[in-house]
């Protein structure tokens, strides 16, 4: 795991405060969020002048019973098809996002992979590792996280599979 100082105080969000237990190196990168911007990730990309492949949204489906987390490009979407078998399921669709938001303890267009309420099964898309660094939710709308895809991956727990189209 990549090690250097954070930018984040303490007592961030959930996301940051494991971050910085797991002492992974990450950029914390905050914009004030517009409610009438119609993607949250492509909104993040756009404040934070970054390419939208390196911006990736986190998305939780149910997989055969299964809430599951899908980390993906925002400029692509997300192959249900994939995921299920990524992680060895039949079936995929969006998880009901109540569902997702109580299970996970952020709230829709913030929900990060990282310090989750209860720990789900992570598939991050295999397009992450072209990356040096890529840019996550860091647990609230108008906050991202930068950290090197293997860190992701790590403390995630992640399965890596092509996951987005």
């Amino acid at each position: 795991m990549a090690k250097k100082s954070k930018k984040q105080q303490p007592g961030g969000t959930p996301a940051t405060v494991a971050l910085t237990a797991a002492g992974a190196a990450y950029t914390v990168h905050s914009y004030d969020h517009d409610p009438a911007h119609p993607s949250y990730g492509e909104e993040a990309a756009e404040a934070m002048g970054v390419s939208p492949d390196r911006v990736f949204k986190t998305l939780v489906a149910d997989v055969d019973g299964t809430l599951t987390v899908a980390v993906v490009p925002v400029a692509g979407q997300l192959d249900l098809k994939a995921l299920a078998a990524a992680v060895g399921g039949k079936r995929a669709a969006m998880a009901d996002p109540a569902l997702a938001e109580r299970t996970t303890g952020y709230v829709r267009g913030g929900i990060s992979p990282l310090g989750q309420r209860k720990k789900l099964p992570t598939v991050l898309d295999a397009s992450a590792s072209a990356h040096a660094t890529i840019c996550v939710s860091a647990g609230r709308r108008g906050l991202e996280v930068e950290l090197t895809p293997e860190d992701l991956q790590e403390l995630t727990e992640a399965v890596l599979a092509p996951i987005g189209r």
